[in-house]
C-alpha cells in the first residue's frame, strides 16, 4: 500500500548501479512517543550466571557460555513469572495460555499511555499493527483490543508474527506506508514479547545457553499520526535481506513449542547490513555517517560496536539502544520502540534533526527508516 516502491531493497543486486532517484514522499506521518512496560520479576546477570553454573555444571562448553553471557552487558532482565516458574516447562499449551492471559492483562495500559502521549483516542486509530514472536493467537490480539478497548469495528488489523526482532522496525514501516496511502489516518503499533516463555530446559547448544542470558520480556506501543504530533517525521523506509542466511536465526517448532536456533555467524551481520543502511540514506540524499540520532535494535553489544565501526559513527550514537540492552536485555521487537522512548526522555532532538531507525532479525532481515525530528506546534484528537 502507499508508495508502490517503498518496500523495495535499497539497491538492486546485479545491476552495478543504484536505482533511479525518485521523488521524496510528502507524507507527514509522525512516530510519536512510545510507551513501554516491563514485568515486575527481575533476574540479574549474576543470578543468570549462577543458574547456568548449577544447572549445566557438566556442560563441556560451560566456560564459553558464561563468558558469552557476561559479554552481553545485560545487567538486569524482566520476566512475566518468577524465575522458579520460568525454569519449569509445563508444556506448550500451558505456556501459550499464559502468553494470552499476560498479553490481555498488560497490553491495554501500555496502549492507553501511547494514545495519551499522541493526544488521540482509540476511536482516532485506523489500523493496529501488532507484532510478537513469543506466543500465538488466532484471531490476533488486535481483535480482542478492538472489542474491549473502544477501537472502531472497521479498524484494520495487521498482525506480524514471523519477523522476530526485526518486527519493531517493520511495524514502523508498515504504519508509515499506511499513513502515506491514507494521509489523514493514524496507526497504532503494539509489540508484545514474552521471551521467557520460550525457554527450553533441554536445549544445550551454545546459542541456546547464550539466549537464556540475553532475552527479556517487554511490551511497547506507539502511535504514528498521519498529521501533527511530536516525534520522528517518517520520510523513507526500506528492507534488505542478506542472501542465504534464512537459517541463521530461526525457530524449530516442536511439540514443546518454539526452540530458538542462533547461528554463531549472526553477530557479524552488521558488515553486510551497514552498506544497505548507507545506501538507503544515500538514496535519500543523506550520509548515514552524519546523522543526528540513531535508534537501532540492540541484539547484542557486538551489533552496536560493529555498526559504530562500519557506519563510522561514535559509539555514543547508540547509547539509547545500549541502555535498553543493559537494563532490559534483548526484548525482541520492542527494542527499537524502547530506545526511541529513551530519546524522548532525554529531551528529544532539535526540530528537523535527521535520524535513522532500524530493526534486525530473522532472514537475516533489516527494516530501516529515515526521518526528521518534528516538534508539533499544536496537537490534539481529530475532529
Amino acid at each position: 500500500m502507499g508508495h508502490p516502491k517503498r518496500g523495495h531493497p535499497p539497491f538492486r543486486r546485479g545491476t552495478g548501479s543504484p536505482p533511479p532517484r525518485r521523488k521524496k514522499a510528502r507524507s507527514m506521518a509522525t512516530l510519536c512517543r512510545p510507551a513501554v512496560s516491563v514485568p515486575e520479576h527481575v533476574i540479574t546477570m549474576e543470578e543468570t550466571l549462577d543458574l547456568a553454573r548449577s544447572r549445566h555444571a557438566d556442560h563441556p562448553q560451560l566456560p564459553l557460555a558464561l563468558r558469552l553471557i557476561e559479554n552481553t552487558g545485560v545487567v538486569t532482565r524482566h520476566i512475566v513469572q518468577p524465575i522458579e516458574e520460568t525454569l519449569k516447562h509445563p508444556g506448550f499449551e500451558d505456556r501459550n495460555k499464559l502468553y494470552e492471559a499476560e498479553a490481555k492483562a498488560r497490553v491495554p495500559a501500555v496502549v492507553q499511555r501511547a494514545l495519551d502521549d499522541a493526544e488521540l483516542l482509540p476511536s482516532d486509530i485506523d489500523v493496529i499493527i501488532y507484532v510478537s514472536c513469543t506466543g500465538f493467537m488466532m484471531p490476533s490480539l488486535t481483535a480482542w483490543m478492538i472489542n474491549t478497548m473502544g477501537f472502531k469495528s472497521d479498524t484494520r488489523q495487521i498482525p506480524i508474527a514471523q519477523l522476530g526482532c526485526a518486527a519493531g522496525g517493520a511495524a514502523i514501516n508498515r504504519a508509515h506506508d499506511f499513513c502515506t496511502a491514507y494521509p489523514d489516518a493514524n496507526a497504532l503499533i503494539v509489540a508484545c514479547e514474552f521471551c521467557s516463555l520460550c525457554y527450553q530446559p533441554t536445549d544445550l547448544g551454545i546459542g541456546s545457553l547464550l539466549s537464556n542470558g540475553l532475552f527479556g520480556d517487554g511490551i511497547a506501543a506507539a502511535v504514528v499520526r498521519g498529521k501533527g504530533g511530536t516525534g520522528v517525521r517518517l520520510e523513507l523506509n526500506g528492507s534488505y535481506l542478506i542472501p542465504k542466511t534464512e537459517e541463521w536465526i530461526m525457530y524449530d517448532v516442536r511439540a514443546t513449542g518454539f526452540h530458538f536456533l542462533l547461528d554463531k555467524r549472526v553477530p557479524g551481520t552488521m558488515e553486510p547490513l551497514a552498506p544497505a543502511l548507507r545506501e538507503l540514506a544515500r538514496h535519500h540524499g543523506w550520509d548515514a555517517s552524519d546523522l543526528d540520532f540513531y535508534i537501532v535494535h540492540a541484539g547484542g553489544p557486538r551489533i552496536l560496536d560493529d555498526l559504530s565501526t562500519f557506519l563510522e559513527v561514535p559509539s555514543e550514537a547508540f547509547r539509547f539502544s545500549r541502555a535498553t540492552l543493559t537494563e532490559y536485555g534483548n526484548i525482541a521487537s520492542a527494542v527499537v520502540l524502547d530506545a526511541l522512548r529513551r530519546l524522548f526522555e532525554a529531551g528529544g532532538a532539535e526540530h528537523t534533526s535527521r535520524g535513522l531507525l532500524a530493526g534486525f532479525g530473522p532472514g537475516i532481515t533489516a527494516e530501516m527508516a529515515l526521518g526528521r525530528w518534528q516538534v508539533a506546534q499544536s496537537a490534539g484528537p481529530k475532529k
